[in-house]
């Protein structure tokens, strides 16, 4: 029995933090990040000292619940900037960008740096800007992105975006993709009617 409490333990302690990261996906994705850590605990079932001996900050908490979201933000740049059509690559970039923000609000908080206790997910949102403006300047050059584009559309079109979280979760991922392909068709350089790419369908709010 005594050889066997180690690993009774490090099972306990792992299972402790499983929890506590699904947990924390679930409760800021639902209300933000600004949700106490209480709430956390209790939604995983555990004790505030079980969490914090995990995760001694809500920072630290924050990085452990979004390190998918945050690896699928870097694969969405690297493959927009991979891509031979400068165009393609800047559209996809959009709306996959759009719709790891509709996924979850806490994410979508923490990339837009709107919780102090979250400021490494600058270096996310600055990969991303750069990506863009390098993208857009390989866009316009081809003549398919509007001259007039900055890349503090994005940060205006994500602001906007934002919103969407305030919309009923059944319908919050088909208002995401409408709201994408509108951007999109924006930041087109002088659309034909003809040429615009068909919207989503309309999602039920």
């Amino acid at each position: 029995m005594t050889d066997r409490l180690p690993h009774a333990t490090r099972s306990d302690a792992r299972d402790n933090r499983a929890r506590i990261l699904e947990a924390a996906r679930a409760v800021f994705g639902e209300e933000g990040l600004d949700t106490p850590l209480r709430e956390v605990a209790r939604r995983a079932g555990v004790g505030p000292a079980t969490l914090y001996r995990h995760f001694p900050t809500k920072q630290a908490l924050i990085e452990g619940a979004f390190t998918e979201q945050r690896g699928a933000c870097h694969a969405a740049v690297r493959d927009a900037l991979a891509d031979p059509d400068p165009w393609h690559g800047f559209r996809t970039l959009i709306e996959r960008i759009c719709e790891l923000h509709a996924h979850s609000r806490g994410f979508a908080d923490a990339f837009m740096a709107s919780f102090p206790e979250a400021m490494d997910f600058t270096a996310d949102r600055e990969r991303t800007l750069r990506a863009v403006a390098e993208l857009s300047r390989r866009a316009q050059k081809a003549g398919r992105l509007r001259p007039g584009f900055v890349v503090d559309d994005l940060v205006l079109m994500l602001m906007a975006h934002r919103g969407l979280q305030d919309a009923p979760r059944a319908a919050r991922h088909a208002a995401s993709r409408r709201f994408a392909a509108y951007v999109i068709d924006a930041f087109r350089a002088a659309p034909e009617t003809g040429a615009r790419t068909p919207l989503p369908p309309a999602p039920h709010l």
